[in-house]
């Protein structure tokens, strides 16, 4: 009997428009298979299985079930396309963990970590991984420009902590700018991290459990048009996305080796897409997201294509893994 799979997409953050394009991919390569994919809309103001012919039908929260001309469905499995809050931050994890569904991302504790740049970093530096020099700051605190030129230099960049896809991320290279910058990054959190330029090769390392084992995909080697890998680069094809990437047989050891150890420090599940920037030929870890993009454009299915996984094979393999 084909089992029923709720893809969530959409999401409260601005990834939602990536988010929906992700999960239509996924429910096009699922459709016709061995799956009844449904889309399920996650927005805050409603929960909604969207059909065919775009009717939207409510979701009973209290067992992630819909009733459609008075039959009820319910899932065998989610399969989570939601970029940033709720399903990156670990709050659908919980949700579904609570209901006993199983679900395709990692669990509630992983995803809130890695959704928090900051606590992800200081957790993963007693294991020897490095990272840029980093200053935190929150809202409503005093901005104290010179201690953070001090603490990380010029260039620097500030982000927003717990925000995906390039939001709320600026370059500053003036200390006039750094007010701007950090105001900029307010706009998409209340946390914000701001961190020394490292000069270097910027890679994108793609980690999966893949048939019961972690499997580190082909490296995709980031060469942005842009100043930095910011959204346009990302979505909008201003970034040469190299897979493999040109490194030297050192390099791509090290960094798949960096990559495969913090996946399974951080005990993680499903898929993950960590970058790194290499500073004296040393991989440094800037962050993991444990929601890639899924879409045509996206690494992670790019890096799959390289290692001769199609996406209906890496999607029914995460399905496969979360039933186990």
């Amino acid at each position: 009997m084909k089992k029923n799979i709720a893809i969530i997409m959409g999401g409260y953050s601005s990834e939602y428009k990536i988010s929906l394009k992700s999960g239509q991919v996924v429910y096009e390569t699922l459709k016709d298979s061995k799956y009844i994919p449904y889309k399920i809309h996650i927005f805050k103001d409603k929960w909604v299985y969207v059909d065919e012919d775009g009717m939207e039908f409510p979701i009973d929260k209290n067992d992630f079930s819909i009733n459609v001309d008075s039959f009820k469905t319910t899932f065998d499995c989610v399969f989570n396309a939601i970029h940033g809050a709720p399903g990156e931050n670990g709050f659908m994890q919980g949700y579904f963990e609570i209901l006993n569904i199983p679900n395709t991302s990692c669990d509630m504790y992983q995803a809130s970590l890695t959704f928090n740049k900051r606590d992800l970093l200081s957790v993963l530096k007693p294991y020897g991984i490095k990272t840029a020099a980093s200053y935190y700051l929150n809202f409503g605190q005093a901005v104290d420009e010179q201690a953070i030129i001090k603490s990380v230099g010029l260039p620097c960049f500030v982000k927003a902590n717990k925000a995906g896809s390039s939001f709320g991320i600026s370059k500053v290279y003036k200390k006039e700018a750094l007010q701007t910058a950090i105001d900029v990054a307010f706009k998409e959190d209340d946390e914000i991290i701001i961190e020394s330029f490292l000069d270097g090769i910027e890679v994108s390392v793609g980690v999966i459990t893949y048939k019961g084992a972690t499997k580190v995909l082909p490296i995709t080697e980031i060469v942005s048009e842009n100043d930095f890998f910011d959204y346009e680069a990302k979505y909008e094809g201003k970034s040469k996305e190299i897979t493999p990437a040109r490194l030297t047989q050192e390099q791509e050891e090290k960094v798949t080796r960096e990559a495969k150890k913090v996946y399974e420090i951080l005990k993680m599940k499903g898929f993950s897409r960590s970058e790194f920037i290499f500073k004296d030929g040393e991989p440094h870890l800037l962050e993991m997201n444990t929601i890639p993009g899924l879409t045509k454009e996206s690494i992670l299915p790019q890096q799959a294509a390289a290692a001769n996984i199609s996406l209906f094979e890496l999607f029914d393999n995460a399905i496969e893994e979360a039933l186990k």
